[in-house]
Parts: structure tokens; C-alpha cells; sequence
């Protein structure tokens, strides 16, 4: 163990950093496993015979997670200001282990093994509506945890990190999807009209649709139950036991963070700006909730998740053979340039990489609106696709999230966050839910180029509306929204 000395330790803060962002892990995860597994799980309910599984019960089925996630956000601040950041975050853990566990094996031997009927479904889409909960709960509090253990000089990489975690998570999950199937082969499934579908290959793909999917959803519990187990030994943020009156652990941890004499210094503007254990979401101003807002919903509403849950069907749709090879691919370029973020967002600070990214956002989804469909420009159409995620990354992904932690002032920040983060999962159910219709009924280039024109308001609301909080202290946010 590392001594602590006047600067601080920065392995003790590497350290609950890193099980922090298993949150993160973990959220990726949980959101991209549905994409290796969902052909399968489609073709298994097909065999219901007390029900007709049509493409709006693959649709909720596939995107009922989001449902959860919804309501983990929204209890979120409720949480996190009553019980603490930890013991929150150990909740989640708990709820990522008993979906990974259920979604595998939804009988738990009680209902008959490998027969697919509505309650069979019903309980399915509960096991993953808890994994969803989860999920909300990490997004938000992940982010603050961090936020509130991480010095201001170094809060935005460290926070970026978390983002980094999430699709890194994608991307573990894309190769573990990848290696479960191995020589097996994925089920072809063929519309025959009205949200009727049929199986093309159904002799073949036997075992994808009794057993592949209940591996990859099983896989979770690796990464789930080393989360819930590790997050019991890191410390609960000084922010919050200063809330609770709890100084003397709060300036211990703060003293190993930061070292000793800037400790009381911290603890002093902590203390400053927590008079009242809360305040009214609306004492400093509907603009600094509408801006938190707002964050959360172009982050969704740029559409990158019709990207990152149904990649491997748009790959096909462009006429590639390959789909899992590129989306492994993608998931590569992802994870790179979420690195950009995390290395640049302390020097070019959070509005330029937003501005930026959104304005890249918009190049690649209207370069994907012009050549989707046009087999000679399908290598330009796959760049695009690159371009659009790829901004993503660096921009929207990380530094929403950094925004999202800081931005608040410290006596509204549980219940702000908790309303930010409902909103994200609810623009992401839009998004997950609309994007196949309205791509089949209005065709890609329509699609892509709305995506297109949502990044560039994008940027213009940032530019116009979003402070920058390079540097700033989260006591700071609390005299720059006085201000306003």
C-alpha cells in the first residue's frame, strides 16, 4: 500500500477509480450483449405455440432493458443521497447478477426447460428489466462517484475513464458474443409480411436457438460479481459523508486523495456550500436543469445507439458478408478514439471536443444517408459509419458523462443527475425502438440525415448554452450558476 504523502497517494486513487469504472464495464456490457444475442433469442420464441412472437414483441423484447434502465436513473438520486454512492453501487452489482443469471436461465426450474410460451417471455423481459436497473443506476452514479473522489485538475480524464469502461465492455461483450458462437452457426430469419417472420436455416442454427443465447447473457456474471464483491472495499465519497456529517472520515479520505494540509482546504469549500443537506432541483434556475437535460438528450437523440445495438443488421443491410467481423471492427475504433477523450479533455477542455465531435457526428451520418444502398459507394457508406461512431467517441460518449457529474451544484447534484439520466435512457428507447421502423418505412437516408441535422443543434446548443468546466472545482458550479 501506497504512503500517503503531501501530494496525496495516486495509487489509492487509481485504485477505487478503477472498481468505479467496472460500473461502467459492466453498463457497456449488459446494453451490447442483446446484439449477439438476439437473432437467436428471436428464433427461440418463434417456436411459441400459445402466441405468434411478431416483430413488436422482438422489438420490446430486445429493447426491454431500457425500461429498467429508465427506472434504475430515475430512483437514482433517491438512492445515492440515502444510502450513500457505495452501497448503491453495490445494489447495482447485485442487479446485474441476478438479470445475467435470469436472462441464462429464465425456467430457474420452475417453469418446463426450453419451452417457449408468454409467461416464459414475461418472466425473460423481467429478468431483464432488474439487469436494466442496474444499468441505470452505474450510468449515473458511477460518474458521480468518481467525480466526487477526483481532483478538479485531473476530474474530466478520470470521469472519461468511465466511458472508456463502457465500451470497452461493448467491446468484450462483441468478442465474447464472437467466440460463444464459434463454428455455429447464427440463425437466418426472413419477414413473410405483417411482423411474421420465418427461419430459414433452422436445422443448422438448432443449437444458436436453444443454447448460444443463454451463454452470452450468462457471461455477465463474471464481470457482475466481481464488481459487487470489489466495490465493498472502496470508500464512500467525501462529498457525501461531508453531507451526512461525517468530517473526520471525509477529510481521511480527502488526505489521501490530495494529502494532508490541501484536505482541510477541500473539506473547508465543501463544507461551505452544504449549509442545507439539499436544496429545491430548482434553486440556481431552470436553465442549470434544462442544461443538464438537454445534455442527456442529444447525447441519445444523435442516434449513435441505432449504431451500437444494431450494428451487425445494418453491416448486413449494407451488403457485407461479414457483420460480426466489422462489428468487432467498430468496436476497436470505438474503444481508440474514446482514448482521444480521455487524453484531450484536460487540455482542450469539454465544449471544443463536443463541438467538434457533434459537427463529425454530422458528416458521418449524412456521408451514410447518401451512399447507403448504392452497392458501388458501399466501402464509402462503411467509412461514414466509422466517422459518425468514431466522433462519437471522442465527444458525446466521455464528456457527457464529465459534464453530467460536474455541472450541478453539490446540494441538488443526487436529484439533478438522477432527472439528466432518466432523460438519457428515455431518448435512448426512443431512439432503439424507432430506428428499424423508421428506417424500413422511410428508408436510411432519411433516418441518417435526421440524425445529420440533430448534431449539428447539437453543437449549436453547446456552443450557445453549456459552461465550460475545465478546471473548476465542483464548489465552483454552485457560484457560477448564482451568477446566472
Amino acid at each position: 500500500m501506497s504512503t500517503v504523502n503531501e501530494k496525496g497517494s495516486t495509487a489509492y486513487l487509481t485504485g477505487i477509480v478503477v472498481v468505479a469504472v467496472l460500473g461502467g464495464l459492466l453498463f457497456g456490457y449488459d446494453t451490447a450483449v442483446i446484439s449477439g444475442a438476439e437473432k437467436g433469442l428471436q428464433a427461440f420464441f418463434m417456436g411459441a405455440k400459445d402466441f405468434v412472437y411478431t416483430d413488436f414483441w422482438h422489438g420490446f423484447t430486445s429493447s426491454s432493458a431500457l425500461i429498467g434502465c429508465i427506472i434504475g436513473s430515475a430512483i437514482s438520486g433517491i438512492l445515492a443521497s440515502n444510502w450513500g454512492r457505495k452501497k448503491s453501487l453495490i445494489f447495482a452489482g447485485v442487479m446485474f447478477f441476478i438479470s445475467a443469471w435470469g436472462s441464462m436461465c429464465p425456467e430457474t426450474m420452475i417453469l418446463p426447460e426450453g419451452q417457449p410460451d408468454m409467461t416464459l417471455l414475461i418472466v425473460f423481459n423481467i429478468y431483464r428489466v432488474i439487469g436494466g436497473v442496474g444499468v441505470g443506476l452505474a450510468s449515473a452514479v458511477c460518474p458521480m462517484y468518481i467525480g466526487e473522489v477526483a481532483p478538479s485538475n485531473i476530474r474530466g480524464m478520470l470521469v472519461s475513464w468511465n466511458q472508456f469502461a463502457i465500451i470497452f465492455g461493448q467491446l468484450v461483450v462483441y468478442f465474447v458474443n464472437f467466440f460463444i458462437l464459434g463454428d455455429h452457426i447464427a440463425p437466418l430469419i426472413q419477414s413473410v409480411g405483417e411482423g411474421v417472420n420465418q427461419i430459414l436455416n433452422i436445422n443448422d442454427a438448432q443449437w444458436s436457438i436453444n443454447e448460444g443465447w443463454r451463454y452470452m447473457f450468462g457471461s455477465e456474471m463474471v464481470p457482475a460479481g466481481l464488481f459487487a464483491i470489489l466495490i465493498c472495499f472502496v470508500p464512500e465519497t467525501p462529498r457525501y459523508l461531508a453531507s451526512i456529517g461525517e468530517d473526520s472520515k471525509a477529510e481521511a479520505i480527502l488526505a489521501k486523495i490530495n494529502g494532508a494540509a490541501k484536505a482541510k482546504s477541500i473539506l473547508a469549500e465543501i463544507k461551505e456550500t452544504m449549509t442545507v443537506k439539499t436544496e429545491p432541483l430548482l434553486t440556481y434556475g431552470l436553465l442549470c436543469i434544462f442544461v443538464g437535460i438537454m445534455l442527456s438528450v442529444f447525447q441519445q437523440a444523435v442516434g449513435i445507439n441505432a449504431v451500437l445495438y444494431y450494428a451487425p443488421r445494418i453491416y448486413e443491410a449494407m451488403g457485407f458478408d461479414n457483420p460480426m467481423v466489422l462489428t468487432v471492427f467498430n468496436g476497436i475504433v470505438n474503444l481508440g478514439f474514446t482514448c482521444v477523450a480521455i487524453f484531450t479533455v484536460e487540455k482542450l477542455g469539454r465544449k471544443p471536443l463536443l463541438i467538434t465531435g457533434s459537427l463529425g457526428m454530422a458528416l458521418g451520418a449524412i456521408g451514410v444517408a447518401c451512399t447507403f444502398g448504392n452497392a458501388d459507394l458501399q466501402l464509402l457508406c462503411m467509412i461514414s459509419i466509422m466517422i459518425y461512431s468514431a466522433s462519437f467517441m471522442f465527444s458525446w460518449g466521455p464528456i457527457c458523462w464529465v459534464l453530467i457529474a460536474e455541472v450541478f451544484p453539490n446540494t441538488i447534484r443526487g436529484g439533478a443527475v438522477a432527472i439528466a439520466v432518466a432523460f438519457q435512457w428515455i431518448f435512448n428507447w426512443i431512439v432503439s425502438t424507432s430506428f428499424v421502423p423508421m428506417a424500413n418505412s422511410l428508408g436510411y437516408w432519411f433516418t441518417y440525415g435526421l440524425y445529420g441535422v440533430i448534431c449539428i443543434v447539437a453543437a449549436l446548443f453547446v456552443w450557445k448554452l453549456v459552461p465550460e468546466t475545465k478546471g473548476k472545482t465542483l464548489e465552483d458550479m454552485t457560484k457560477l450558476w448564482k451568477k446566472k
